[in-house]
């Protein structure tokens, strides 16, 4: 009976343990756009836009691994968890502070770059990505 009890409490724990939080960082599609840009009806509006998002999690770990960075956790503390989306909308929340409203305009990022700042500690993980890019208008 009390062998049982501890296989029981054993695998609730084990269970508890991989029921935690995982993010696996940026979506990574095979789908592709040609745009043509030898006409010249195009032009760079703003340089160097940034935005970023973070969020923090106990019992973890982060990595990252080329663009995207991973973490393995047993729960979110901080943060939305869905770095890559909040970072591309905290990009175009900065442009529209400086350039004004996106609305019916003919917009697309160029040169968009990823980095990522982890922090691991013993109980605590927080991962920051932040992403800058170039803004194109067409005409």
């Amino acid at each position: 009976m009390k062998n049982s009890s501890i296989q029981l409490f054993i695998l609730i724990l084990l269970f508890t343990i991989f029921q935690g939080c995982t993010n696996s960082g940026a979506f990574i599609a095979s789908n592709q756009t040609n745009v043509n840009l030898e006409e010249g009806n195009f032009h760079i509006v703003a340089a160097n836009v940034s935005g970023s998002a973070e969020s923090g999690y106990i019992l973890g770990f982060s990595y990252g691994y080329g663009v995207l960075a991973n973490t393995i956790a047993i729960a979110r503390v901080d943060g939305t968890g869905m770095l890559y989306s909040d970072a591309i909308a905290s990009l175009w929340e900065q442009y529209e502070e400086e350039h004004g409203s996106i609305e019916g305009k003919k917009l697309a990022l160029t040169n968009v770059r990823y980095d990522t700042d982890i922090v691991n500690a013993f109980i605590y993980t927080k991962v920051k990505v932040m992403v800058r890019a170039d803004v194109v208008v067409f005409e």
